[in-house]
């Protein structure tokens, strides 16, 4: 969550003019009630640091069980006291937290927050008549009020902490979602522990809060390893979802950019990086996002052992560093200055490594042990998508393409012309152009040179041809010696300019015959011609197939028939 400097000065500015000020008016309207030794305000000290320093994190949100020390110590000592402990373990609390530099307006944001849920709900009990050290027996009313003021902190709290998300980091909501939930719970379990330490601490004095602060640090550890299976069940579902998708992608690049999306969505990170081992010899930088944000992967290649993405690769064991202190040393050059936590997994197929993973957050500790496994699951799941994504895309190529000079095959080329077509009645396109091209005489050039000096003429014309259309229409080997070339939305005669000019393009170079040598042993030079016949849909096609038929038609009516080397349109 992100807050404005602004706030972050104001936040400041309300506590310097609240807490400090507001503390001294409750000790001097509400004096604390010590009777003989401080040693139990210490002890209750030392209870109140135990409990702080032992959180529950649900959703990256601390959960805060400490107010069944404070209703006891509220109850025993009166608001200053527990106002004090209460700010005391603020401190101990966001101080276990190892907030970043920049989230250090937490520490006033917290402490007032804290002073004014003490002061309201004190309030609430001195109005209805509250006191101190009073027994249960004997005074039954003081359950009640003590309900009441224990029932009026967690409201007035809730309050405040909506208030804050809406108006300082302004969230829209929801405001009640698993951590309030868990909040609530844990409330409504620890609210009857105070009352029984409150009770048992009049009886019994300081021995008291061993007897119930053990079974409370207990119940903590029970609810953090329950609450932490519950993560990790939640991940392991989310795993097994994400590679089921992951096996729906049939492209490469679709797979890769669902994977980081995931982890992205999944995980803190700021930082993502995908790295491919290349001829098992080094590390290349090939997917690079930044805060949310696809850059161009450039950075210097790496050698194993080289970084910590190249001891993974070394070692094929992930790692997780917690701070910068841990990977400093080792830092491989392309990860941001600003980063904290890094976590970095080999992406392992048929026992060797195919790639690296790395993610990284400017946050420290902002991963943990269970995501590192749950990562390493996930990498498993995403090498075996990438390679059956790539294994499809390979056949699917080949079954689309040529397998003597790459262009795409006749078959690929229905296809796409039907589907033009239909864009075309669809009014999605306004013309089609469709240009056919034979070469001349190329029976009398593979009877002279032979049929492999042939393959290389057709292969070089290929070249040619993409490199001349690039972009503005698909060019296709239709069988033989004839390519054909289909433009979507050119004019007929723009695609008759074209055509001349590929004859030209023909005509004007020739063609390398490397497989041949002449009587001296240098390369022979070929001069070539080709000769090409031009339509235009709608005006002159209805359909696909008359579209094709007609340019079939010029090219040989009104091109090789009209002697050759020549360009011709289909008249009606």
């Amino acid at each position: 969550m992100k807050i404005a400097p602004m706030v972050k000065k104001s936040i400041w500015f309300a506590w310097l003019l609240t807490v400090p000020v507001g503390i001294w008016v409750t000790y001097e309207v509400y004096p604390p009630s010590i009777d003989g030794s401080i040693w139990g305000v210490l002890a209750f000290l030392l209870l109140t640091a135990v409990v702080a320093s032992m959180p529950m994190v649900v959703n990256n949100t601390p959960i805060f069980l400490i107010q069944w020390v404070s209703m006891s110590v509220f109850l025993t000592y009166g608001l200053f006291v527990e106002m004090i402990l209460i700010q005391i373990s603020v401190v101990i609390l966001l101080t276990r937290l190892r907030l970043q530099k920049t989230d250090a307006y937490k520490f006033p944001l917290n402490s007032l927050m804290f002073f004014i849920v003490s002061l309201l709900s004190g309030l609430v009990f001195y109005a209805l008549g509250g006191t101190h050290g009073e027994n249960f027996a004997q005074n039954p009313f003081i359950l009640v009020l003590g309900t009441i003021y224990g029932i009026s902190n967690f409201v007035i709290n809730t309050i405040i902490l909506i208030f804050i998300q809406a108006f300082a980091f302004k969230l829209k909501g929801p405001y009640f979602g698993k951590d309030f939930i868990w909040e609530s719970i844990t409330t409504l379990i620890t609210f009857p522990i105070g009352f029984v330490l409150y009770e048992l601490y009049r009886e019994m004095g300081i021995i008291s809060l061993l007897f119930v602060g053990i079974p409370f640090a207990s119940l903590s550890i029970i609810l953090s390893l329950y609450y932490s299976s519950d993560k990790v069940n939640e991940f392991l579902q989310n795993a097994a979802e994400i590679g089921h998708q992951l096996a729906e992608r049939l492209k490469a690049n679709e797979v890769i950019d669902l994977f980081v999306q995931k982890l992205i969505e999944m995980l803190p990170v700021d930082y993502a990086y995908i790295l491919d081992v290349v001829n098992n010899k080094e590390l290349k930088l090939i997917y690079k996002v930044e805060h949310g944000e696809f850059l161009e992967p450039v950075a210097a290649p790496l050698k194993k052992g080289e970084g910590i993405s190249g001891l993974v690769w070394a070692d094929k064991k992930p790692v997780l560093f917690h701070s910068k202190k841990q990977w400093k040393q080792i830092n491989s050059g392309y990860i941001p200055p600003s980063v904290e936590s890094i976590l970095s997994v080999p992406i392992v197929r048929n026992a060797q490594v195919i790639g690296v993973l790395v993610l990284a957050a400017n946050k420290k500790r902002a991963f943990e042990k269970s995501q590192l496994m749950i990562v390493d699951i996930l990498c498993s799941h995403f090498a075996i998508a990438v390679e059956n994504a790539r294994h499809h895309e390979k056949t699917k190529e080949n079954s689309e393409r040529c397998a003597l000079t790459g262009l795409y095959n006749y078959r690929y080329f229905e296809n796409m012309l039907t589907s033009e077509f239909e864009k075309l009645q669809n009014s999605e396109r306004d013309l089609l152009s469709l240009i056919l091209l034979d070469i001349d005489h190329f029976k009398s050039v593979n009877d002279t040179y032979g049929h492999q000096s042939g393959n290389e003429i057709l292969c070089e014309l290929a070249v040619r041809l993409k490199e001349r259309i690039g972009d503005i229409g698909t060019v296709a080997r239709y069988g033989g010696e004839e390519f054909v070339i289909l433009l979507p939305d050119m004019m007929k005669g723009d695609a008759f300019k074209l055509a001349e000019q590929i004859r030209l393009m023909i005509a004007s170079e020739p063609f390398a015959l490397l497989q041949s040598m002449d009587a001296n042993g240098k390369i022979i030079f070929v001069d070539i011609t080709a000769s090409i016949g031009v339509a235009t849909a709608p005006q002159d096609a209805d359909d696909s197939l008359a579209l094709i038929r007609h340019a079939d038609r010029a090219l040989y009516v009104g091109a090789k028939r009209s002697g050759r080397n020549r360009v011709a349109e289909y008249v009606k």
